[in-house]
């Protein structure tokens, strides 16, 4: 139920037009185990196609437009272009890296934590080949895979410069996301959802990722989207330093209209990054979606009523923040809890990342401009520990599959050992995300610097940076 990537070659295509029969032959008498790349043709559904090319776009327009207007509504007016900038131009950069090299370290075989340069440059990828989903004998175009998880790799970057807003270089800024996909990143990818494929790995059970060796359950991104993002954006916002005047200077978003439509952008987007991440069309991908739903409304609902409670009145701001961290704690579980239990999840992440946001942060005197670590980070670690619960089938969780066997066949679950198995891959990403970035930070502040002047920042980076300005009035 995780990401994958089988070995495949390539056939010419007239070849496979003459034998897309066999497949359906062969497939009477039961699963064809390790299909060779003829019979993989007649293994894609149009419809499995079709949906995982509406969910990289989706994802797409989780990045630009969605988060790039949230995260610009937040900041002041005169930071305002330079977010946009940032996220569009994080999210141009990454997709070239993802084709040229990033791909192919993310899901090819290699070792435990990272994969090989065999298709370095797309090499043997075509529109002949073939990747895995998670049904024995079905299979998607492998473009459609890499263009999928190229969205993945385009977003996760472009979240780490919400924590810093308003006080950080462009150049220095780009070449810290360039280094920071390559060494963490795409392996982070690599042991999380690497595995040789349901019709592959009985006859190859050492080539997995270490963490879906583990059995980690990550069904879209807990660990290395919103966790992996949120320590590295800390790390920056520690290593940088506070926003000049902060705790002195107004500081209030420029317009909560803006982010409310980013907000309202990621919520529809995010039913491709979840649903999209069971890579077929079919009930699991509408349970990912349904979770996705009630879970977001949950949380938002429980933020504003935690806001009515302590300060007398809800606000928009509480609302969609709560809906965000909603959406970063049903990302892991969204293929794997049942409604009821997404449902809790969101009511329950919503006061554990307010008290992150309205007094933790307060009380270790950090500025997270924009709660990156307070909302992906902590709600990432909350929703990756509570998938190992919600799976169960118990509470009506869908457990896990064994893909060592041939068909694949539901696994035992083991509550107190998923737990275990879990905090292992939250661990994993906090020490290898946490640790290289405050590096990558450090090295790139000290050889090029990070912060503009403090001059430059008073004035703005919108034209300090950029020479425009995001309003000419």
């Amino acid at each position: 139920m995780m990401k994958n990537v089988t070995k495949i070659t390539g056939l010419g295509a007239g070849m496979i037009g003459v034998l897309t029969s066999l497949p359906a032959l062969a497939q009477s008498a039961g699963p064809i185990k390790a299909p060779d790349v003829a019979a993989m043709a007649g293994m894609v559904n149009k419809g499995d196609t079709a949906w995982m090319l509406v969910s990289s776009a989706l994802v797409l327009m989780m990045a630009i437009p969605a988060l790039a207007l949230f995260y610009g509504g937040l900041v002041r007016t005169k930071n305002m272009l330079s977010l946009l900038m940032q996220v569009f131009m994080i999210v141009s950069m990454v997709a070239i890296l993802w084709v040229v090299y990033g791909y192919s370290m993310a899901f090819t075989s290699g070792n435990p934590y990272v994969g090989g340069l065999s298709k370095m440059f797309l090499a043997g990828v075509s529109a002949s080949t073939y990747a895995a989903t998670f049904s024995n004998n079905v299979y998607i175009p492998e473009y459609a895979y890499v263009i999928f998880q190229m969205t993945f790799a385009c977003i996760t970057p472009a979240l780490i410069v919400g924590a810093f807003a308003e006080r950080v270089k462009f150049w220095p800024l780009m070449l810290f996301c360039a280094l920071w996909v390559t060494i963490v990143y795409f392996p982070i990818a690599h042991m999380v959802w690497y595995f040789a494929g349901p019709d592959f790995l009985p006859d190859a059970k050492t080539d997995s990722g270490l963490i879906w060796g583990w059995g980690g359950l990550d069904f879209a991104g807990g660990t290395v989207v919103h966790i992996n993002a949120g320590i590295a954006g800390l790390m920056g916002c520690l290593v940088i330093g506070k926003r000049t005047g902060y705790g002195k200077e107004n500081m209030s978003p420029h317009s909560l209209t803006m982010t409310m439509i980013g907000a309202s952008l990621l919520w529809v987007g995010w039913f491709g990054f979840n649903a999209g991440s069971n890579l077929e069309a079919n009930g699991l991908a509408a349970l990912a979606f349904i979770n996705t739903f009630v879970a977001t409304a949950a949380a938002a609902l429980s933020w504003v009523l935690i806001e009515q409670l302590r300060h007398g009145r809800p606000s928009l701001l509480g609302a969609v923040t709560g809906a965000v961290a909603g959406l970063v704690a049903v990302t892991p579980a969204s293929g794997y809890a049942g409604p009821m239990g997404s449902i809790v999840l969101g009511l329950l992440v919503s006061p554990l990342c307010y008290s992150f946001v309205s007094t933790v942060k307060g009380k270790f005197g950090y500025d997270d401009s924009l709660d990156v670590f307070g909302v992906h980070c902590v709600g990432g670690i909350f929703g990756a520990l509570a998938t190992g619960i919600l799976a169960a089938p118990s509470l009506g969780g869908q457990g896990w599959f064994d893909y060592t066997v041939f068909p694949a066949v539901p696994g035992t679950f083991d509550m107190s050992a998923q737990l275990i198995t879990q905090l292992k891959a939250v661990l994993v990403t906090l020490v290898w995300s946490g640790g290289v970035s405050l590096v990558l930070f450090y090295a790139i502040d000290k050889i090029f610097g990070l912060r503009p002047s403090a001059e430059d920042e008073r004035q703005g980076l919108d034209q300090t940076s950029h020479g425009e300005s995001a309003y000419n009035m």
